[in-house]
């Protein structure tokens, strides 16, 4: 909105500032943290109200999560609140990514909505079943895909690489929309601490906000042997607008947490940091940066498949987090670890630009 409005009066003066994406990028982180920590203490007493009970904690978990019964979920509307009044205040209204990831963002935020409230209102672990949970995100992710491959091509590329490795036409579709979904979901298994998906999230998203506006500049790209994708540099916007307010959002979720973001927010925020990979070409580098979400969801499928067919368990509980847990590892401790985890492969992933 700022945008178009500085636009038609011609950027005078200090509006002028509007016109570089790296002003506006700072604008969203800023906006976003701001209303998102005016709002926080308002939207969790309101949470209370309406939840009761909140949200239903697993017996069979570790004991010392039995503490947090009463505490109030479906955080992430905070999240998406801060997130998509900042966007719409800073972001470029014609440019399509931002729509596209603003989509997925929301639409996966409604599955994750609907699931929470379901919990919640039947206080069990049930919620929405998994298959029409999944049904519904790779509808929004396939059509999201759709879009965006209508302005990128299909082209596959890969770290330490400097140019595409194939063109793999519309199987592409296909391959993003999975990312999407599978980020969407990994994101969703992490957050089982306080504070445990947040940061993380906010680790990658500030990562992405500096691959995005590199892939958006036709210099930078070259230089770096990385895809070119005008446009995409408007995705710092949303990466900044998804840092601000996850470090809102984090100030209320820090243990003890006083909100869980709940799938309402993991689910918004996992698909987000999919599409954006996606219209930058970065789907390979995000497995790397996002490394932390992918060996959580990985321990989760490897308990199941060994449990399945053994009857024996791989770890003692999973997530892998919980199974930290259950060697004695503190809450606290497992978090600050899994934070530092996150921070360790952000780097590697960013090494990847200038590696090729």
């Amino acid at each position: 909105m700022l945008y178009l409005i500085a636009e038609q009066l011609g950027f005078p003066g200090i509006l002028n500032l509007i016109r570089y994406l790296s002003f506006r990028a700072g604008g969203a982180v800023a906006t976003a943290l701001f209303l998102g920590l005016i709002i926080g203490p308002k939207f969790i007493g309101w949470l209370r109200v309406r939840q009761g009970k909140g949200q239903p904690i697993r017996t069979d978990g570790p004991q010392s999560h039995l503490a947090k019964r009463g505490t109030p979920t479906m955080g992430g509307l905070m999240i998406l609140t801060a997130l998509t009044v900042s966007l719409l205040l800073w972001m470029d209204p014609r440019n399509p990514y931002v729509w596209a990831c603003l989509a997925v963002t929301l639409g996966f935020g409604a599955i994750g909505f609907l699931d929470d409230w379901d919990k919640v209102r039947k206080a069990s672990h049930a919620g929405v079943s998994g298959k029409v949970r999944l049904l519904l995100e790779f509808l929004i992710a396939g059509i999201a895909a759709w879009l965006i491959v209508r302005h990128n091509g299909t082209h596959l590329w890969l770290p330490f690489v400097a140019q595409p490795v194939a063109d793999i036409g519309w199987f592409y579709i296909v391959f993003a929309a999975f990312t999407i979904v599978a980020f969407g979901n990994a994101v969703n298994l992490t957050d089982g601490l306080d504070g445990l998906a947040t940061m993380p999230v906010i680790i990658a998203s500030v990562a992405f906000m500096v691959i995005t506006y590199l892939v958006g500049n036709a210099k930078f790209a070259t230089y770096l042997g990385i895809p070119h994708v005008p446009g995409a540099g408007d995705l710092a916007l949303f990466c900044g607008a998804i840092a601000g307010a996850g470090l809102a959002f984090l100030w209320f979720n820090a243990p003890p947490a006083a909100v869980f973001m709940g799938d309402t927010g993991s689910l918004a925020l996992g698909g987000a940091l999919g599409t954006i990979a996606v219209v930058a070409h970065h789907e390979i580098v995000l497995g790397i940066i996002g490394g932390l979400f992918v060996v959580e969801a990985l321990s989760v499928i490897i308990q199941v498949f060994f449990y399945k067919r053994t009857g024996k368990r791989v770890f003692k509980m999973a997530p892998i987090h919980h199974h930290f847990e259950q060697l004695g590892w503190s809450e606290p401790t497992v978090v600050i670890r899994f934070w530092i985890i996150a921070l360790v492969l952000a780097l590697a992933g960013l090494s990847t630009l200038k590696v090729r």
